[in-house]
């Protein structure tokens, strides 16, 4: 009798297996509707912020005209970068700007071998608005007053064009603080769908042009990543700069070559010529890859892209890294970067940046406001 029942219940479970193994999965959860998308939006924005539709409108719009999922997941993380990069605030005030200014303006003036003297002499003339440059920068409060001085600045004084390069070097603008040179290639990319008063770079200084682009930059790139995390240390260090740090370690554990995981494949600067760190050390292994240089250095030129995860390089690299260490390895890694501004003024990396971030996201989906 025991055994019959054994046999009974060994047939009741492989029966068991075999219809979960036959099961369709489970269907996608449906698209919140706009108005559950908006309410959404809504609670993620915290209470004490000034004109909270305005603010959700302008996510709302985000998402949408992008083709981005209004998950909770995807609302919280935007929501903890602008957190972290503005306090919800469209224009924020910068602590002591002007003195922030005035070193970077020492430095350039250095780099461009001018005297200090003449720079100065040449920011007390009058600006379009009748008052100097000078005056302008020490009553700056914000990155765009800052922006607005230096355009008029590069556009009528022939010495700004030596210290600027006809370039505003504020560089990251708005409320999440998004990169121009990454907006203007989006944009070149996929049109901006609204319309533009003076530029693209001027646009990022709009709540409704900073969250657009973004969003864009968090959310709108596939990345082989399990947790947001690594996407917030792309939002700090570019998209795909957590793969890249993965594949460098990679990289190194294939080749014994010690390499800093910092998501760079190609050495920085335009017009750079001689190979950098990465691809030398992926040089070394060649053979081992059974590839040119030639395939090596154009599979690091994918770098930014999701092509280079199906690259022959990729692929081989982490096989043989994975031989050698006996034991899966990782996708992402956080890069490991140490943060330089003017506006920094203590240590600061990147790992620090996605955890914060990281951290302000938890306390979304629980939530809680997060601490400024």
């Amino acid at each position: 009798m025991k055994r019959r029942a054994d046999f009974s219940i060994a047939v009741m479970a492989v029966a068991l297996l075999a219809a979960c193994a036959s099961s369709p999965p489970p269907p996608a959860p449906p698209s919140p509707t706009p108005a559950e998308a908006r309410a959404l939006i809504e609670r993620s924005i915290p209470r004490n912020v000034a004109d909270r539709a305005g603010w959700a409108a302008d996510l709302y719009s985000g998402f949408t005209v992008q083709s981005i999922d209004v998950s909770r997941d995807n609302v919280c993380a935007v929501a903890a970068v602008i957190e972290q990069e503005s306090g919800f605030r469209v224009n924020p005030v910068v602590p002591d700007l002007p003195a922030i200014a005035w070193r970077e303006i020492d430095t350039r003036a250095a780099r461009a071998g001018v005297p200090k003297l003449i720079v100065h002499g040449a920011l007390q003339l009058k600006s379009p608005t009748g008052r100097t440059y000078g005056e302008r920068i020490d009553g700056a409060r914000t990155e765009k007053d800052l922006s607005d001085i230096f355009e008029d600045f590069i556009a009528a004084v022939p010495m700004g064009r030596t210290l600027f390069e006809e370039k505003n070097p504020i560089r990251t603008r708005g409320p999440m603080q998004v990169n121009v040179a990454f907006a203007e290639q989006y944009a070149a990319a996929v049109p901006y769908p609204y319309p533009i008063k003076a530029s693209v770079a001027d646009e990022l200084f709009t709540r409704r042009g900073s969250l657009y682009f973004g969003i864009g930059h968090l959310l709108r790139y596939s990345a082989p990543y399990d947790q947001y995390l690594f996407r917030f240390a792309d939002f700090n260090a570019g998209q795909y700069a957590s793969r890249n740090a993965a594949f460098q370690n990679a990289l190194g554990t294939a080749s014994g070559i010690s390499l800093i995981p910092d998501g760079a494949l190609m050495p920085h600067g335009a017009g750079s010529k001689d190979p950098g760190s990465t691809e030398l050390a992926a040089r070394a292994l060649a053979r081992r890859l059974n590839l040119s240089e030639s395939a090596i250095h154009s599979a690091l030129e994918q770098g930014r892209s999701r092509d280079f995860e199906r690259s022959a390089l990729y692929l081989r690299t982490f096989s043989l890294a994975e031989q050698t260490a006996k034991e899966p390895l990782p996708r992402a890694l956080v890069p490991r970067i140490e943060l330089h501004s003017p506006k920094i003024r203590r240590h600061l990396t990147t790992d620090w940046y996605a955890r914060r971030v990281d951290g302000r996201f938890r306390q979304c989906l629980r939530g809680t406001s997060a601490q400024p």
